[in-house]
């Protein structure tokens, strides 16, 4: 059966088709792709990227001179803006630091004036103390002239008594005796407390 058809393949040659005529101009066309068409022709694509590059920039000076916006200008005034932010900061800065001198001063007047209170208090502490041991002195003084007068007292009172005590019983006698020596001890006694 191969054999058939080889030789019927072989003795009948197959007529053109003409379906096939458009595919092979469409690969002639395509073999002259248009990237080759470009690479023979370099002279007039430098050209027109020139012309393109040159319209470009002649365009940007155009709409720049016709909206008044040019960097430089605006490099300018925004420099202008930030030396005038730069200045009022500094300046709110320097009142700040003035009104900090300002609290710290009185801060250092109140300070010296408590200060010059508690010296003050302090004198009239030290004062009072002495006054205070000057008193104590003068009742101790007291207290042991009086202990004197009492004693003096006693015994003046004692020898104006002798003459009735030989009247008197012995008993009478030595409570006198003992009185007299309690006296005189509540007279020591009180005169160690004041000193």
């Amino acid at each position: 059966m191969v054999d058939m058809t080889t030789s019927h393949s072989q003795s009948h040659p197959l007529p053109p088709m003409e379906d096939n005529a458009p595919a092979r101009s469409r690969q002639r066309r395509s073999d002259h792709s248009p990237l080759q068409e470009i690479g023979r022709q370099p002279i007039l694509i430098t050209a027109i990227a020139l012309a393109l590059v040159i319209l470009g920039i002649g365009s940007i000076f155009i709409w720049r001179a016709y909206s008044g916006s040019t960097p430089e200008p605006e490099r300018l005034t925004a420099s202008r803006l930030q030396q005038a932010r730069v200045a009022q900061a500094s300046e709110q800065l320097i009142e700040k630091t003035k009104g900090i001198e300002a609290t710290q001063q009185q801060s250092v007047d109140q300070l010296q004036v408590v200060q010059d209170q508690l010296l003050t208090m302090q004198r009239l502490l030290t004062a009072q103390q002495t006054e205070t041991r000057k008193l104590t002195e003068q009742v101790g003084t007291l207290t042991s002239t009086l202990d004197n007068l009492r004693q003096s007292f006693a015994s003046t009172t004692a020898s104006d008594d002798k003459p009735s005590a030989r009247e008197t019983p012995r008993r009478s006698r030595s409570r006198a005796t003992t009185n007299n020596r309690n006296r005189s001890k509540a007279a020591a006694v009180q005169r160690k407390r004041s000193r």
